[in-house]
């Protein structure tokens, strides 16, 4: 319940950065995985989705049975425009499509302004979720507060190829706990490749920088500590910890220091709340968990 459909495939994106038709062939290979049950929706700006159109050829299921491709597009500044690109894809792939099914559910926006976000749900299908990635610093409780009231999610950036782009566990910490408290579910990206925080390599070059780098295990378990109740200086030690043992896993719940998540707060966190996170790599956060063997 706590990695159904986590890892939104990002492979577009740095450090892997790997060019459309390797990307789109992998995610056709991690489908048929015995692990593709962590897997979520491909990544891809929606100015590259002909790109993918061509690239895809071949791979994608055919027939109105079938279940497409869910896929996540990223927007540009018109976002207006973009919808309309998404609309023509989703028609074109349809369950009556010769070319394959494949369906944009998710459109994810950058956004510095309450005006951005209420423009942006203003135009919003409801048949898609749209995902508002903001500032951690200063407060984003503002941005939180409107995209509650538009009907859409936000999204956080928790890292990158530099370890200037990681944002500090107290903006961490005020953007879970201000999600909670508002009722707004999110999206994480981007430095999340393990499930454990650590020191760990930030790109995959022969000599990689490396750096600290945030959990997926313990981003999505504060969510569930935050959704709970508990309060910010909590959720900032379990957002912190690096000992994988701390965290006790079992049928029916997960405790960490003597506080415990039962499996059903766990399947609605996931369900409402903390949705998923994108990864450039699907296999080291799958790796990860076996050689913990919490898989």
């Amino acid at each position: 319940m706590l990695l159904t459909g986590i890892v939104d495939y990002a492979g577009l994106f740095p450090p892997a950065a790997l060019a459309m038709e390797p990307a789109v062939h992998e995610y056709a290979a991690y489908l048929a995985d015995p692990h593709r049950f962590m897997l979520g929706r491909f990544v891809v700006p929606v100015a590259r989705l002909p790109e993918f159109e061509r690239a895809v050829v071949g791979l994608l299921p055919v027939g109105p049975d079938a279940a497409p491709w869910q896929l996540t597009a990223l927007a540009g500044p018109d976002v207006e425009a973009d919808l309309e690109l998404v609309r023509q894809f989703n028609a074109r792939h349809d369950a009556t499509s010769s070319q394959g099914r494949a369906e944009v559910d998710a459109l994810e926006i950058k956004a510095s302004s309450t005006a951005e976000i209420a423009s942006a749900m203003s135009r919003m299908p409801s048949e898609i979720e749209a995902f508002f990635e903001v500032p951690v610093d200063p407060d984003p409780a503002p941005l939180l507060g409107e995209i509650r009231r538009s009907g859409g999610k936000a999204k956080i950036r928790t890292g990158g190829i530099t370890t200037e782009a990681f944002p500090t566990p107290a903006a961490v910490t005020r953007f879970i706990v201000g999600c909670a408290t508002q009722g707004v579910g999110f999206k994480a990206t981007a430095g999340l490749h393990h499930p454990i925080r650590g020191e760990y390599r930030l790109t995959y070059e022969p000599v990689p920088p490396v750096g600290t780098m945030y959990g997926y295990l313990n981003v999505f378990l504060s969510a569930a500590f935050a959704r709970t109740g508990n309060d910010a200086e909590w959720i900032e030690r379990v957002l912190t910890e690096r000992d994988p043992k701390a965290f006790v896993f079992s049928d029916a719940a997960v405790t960490y220091d003597g506080r415990t998540i039962p499996v059903e707060a766990l399947s609605a966190t996931r369900d409402t709340f903390a949705v998923s996170f994108g990864s450039c790599s699907f296999r080291e956060p799958v790796d990860d968990l076996l050689a913990l063997h919490l898989l």
